[in-house]
């Protein structure tokens, strides 16, 4: 009977595939969205939403150093907080910038004729009291989705959810290399046997993992999809550009491709901006670079970008390093410059083990992604049972898929269905309903 129950729904997932209630047309990305009011008022009745926002503020208060743990509070907390990147920055500077991410190979000029409101609309999301000393994002770090909307988190409050699941992720990562890699007896390693903690068997770990920066690069990677990924009244989403590189010579002047979201980038320039650490800001942009030896160009160009666009020197501010050739590279942090590892040729030579630690924590897309995919045909085809026309894309949106997902989450849905099918996903809806939430 199991079996008949998932062909069946199988087959019904298969007719209605690709039907997601998306927006009839390209929104006006150059002023603030029209749904943000919409966005933060669901998201902070969700108790998922704001149990991730006690968990990751709970989670800044343990970050060790004064100065990184009070801007990444007011970062995401202050709800008036300065985007510092962007403060006092003219019409006019903004073109100037553009152009000097154009002569360094770090914008797609093609994207200009086909992103909504061109290039600059992308790389210089609309804020509040735009071009004054102190403006502000255009909605709270928690009412931001996730990504795009259909991709992973993509409803109301799904960016603190993530960042919830990548910072425990992070530190997890880094507690199983202390527990493999750094506890020791009779002065040679061993795997400690104890639970996997910072402190292994009652005692520190021979070995340093930044806790600062495992706990504070998660939280810090994806902050601009706040002013990224904002809201259209019809409940959908901004675009975002990718930029970062011309997506054809950026190794260096080879074949390469290292074009990627906005928010990476722009989340980097805030980070710098605020005088975040180099080691914290690096891993920080190692998110999206998988760290193998051939993608250090990848992780140079980003960090460039986001120095150009905060407008601060990265190789004085220890960002970045030049090579014998004069070309960018990862900076030699802690004692990693006292040995030349072929420094002649890009290479990941430069790596300390928060770097990929951290990409490896950004993870949860993997799920996450196709969650998302498959919930938006699940729902489109309970809708009707709760009231709703997945045609009309305003009331749809609005009133039954982001509700359901802020409060629900695409991921538990798609654990339900696969163990319950779709009888399990109505009992979820069902509690929505019971509670007057849809």
């Amino acid at each position: 009977m199991s079996q008949l129950r998932n062909t069946l729904c199988l087959g019904l997932l298969s007719v209605t595939l690709g039907l997601a209630a998306q927006p009839a047309r390209a929104a006006d990305q150059t002023v603030p969205g029209a749904g943000n009011a919409t966005a933060i008022a669901l998201s902070s009745k969700s108790p998922m939403v704001q149990s991730a926002k006690e968990f990751l503020l709970e989670r800044i208060k343990k970050i060790d150093n004064a100065t990184t743990r009070a801007s990444t509070l007011d970062a995401i907390a202050n709800p008036t907080t300065c985007v510092a990147h962007r403060a006092g920055l003219t019409e006019s500077q903004k073109d100037a910038i553009l152009q000097e991410l154009t002569a360094a190979g770090l914008v797609d000029t093609r994207d200009d004729a086909t992103f909504p409101n061109g290039l600059k609309s992308g790389v210089y999301p609309p804020l509040l009291e735009d071009g004054s000393a102190c403006p502000k994002l255009p909605q709270t770090f928690f009412s931001a989705p996730g990504s795009f909307f259909g991709g992973h988190h993509s409803y109301p409050g799904g960016l603190p959810v993530h960042e919830s699941f990548n910072d425990v992720s992070s530190l997890n990562f880094a507690n199983g290399y202390r527990r493999v890699y750094g506890h020791s007896e009779g002065g040679l390693p061993v795997i400690d046997l104890s639970d996997a903690s910072v402190l292994v068997s009652g005692k520190p770990a021979d070995i340093f993992l930044g806790e600062d920066i495992m706990i504070a690069a998660p939280i810090w990677h994806d902050w601009a999809k706040s002013m990224v990924f904002q809201w259209n009244s019809d409940g959908s989403e901004f675009q975002e550009l990718n930029f970062g590189g011309n997506g054809q010579t950026d190794n260096y002047g080879a074949a390469g491709n290292s074009k990627t979201g906005a928010h990476h980038m722009i989340s980097a320039a805030e980070a710098m901006k605020r005088g975040l650490p180099p080691d914290l800001v690096i891993a920080q942009v190692s998110a999206h670079s998988h760290t193998i030896p051939d993608n250090e160009f990848k992780v140079v160009n980003w960090l460039h970008t986001a120095a150009i666009l905060a407008r601060i020197d990265p190789v004085a501010q220890g960002y970045l390093s030049r090579d014998a050739q004069g070309r960018l590279r990862l900076p030699p942090l802690r004692h990693l410059g006292e040995v030349n590892l072929n420094a002649a040729s890009p290479s990941q030579t430069n790596l300390l083990a928060e770097y990929p630690l951290h990409a490896l924590s950004d993870a949860d897309s993997t799920l996450t992604e196709p969650a998302v995919t498959i919930d938006q045909v699940i729902l489109r085809t309970l809708a009707p049972e709760f009231g709703f026309d997945p045609n009309q894309v305003a009331a749809y949106n609005n009133g039954f898929r982001n509700p359901v997902l802020s409060f629900l989450t695409a991921e538990r849905l798609l654990i339900v269905y696969g163990n319950s099918g779709l009888d399990g996903v109505r009992v979820e809806i069902n509690k929505l309903r019971g509670r007057g939430i849809i």
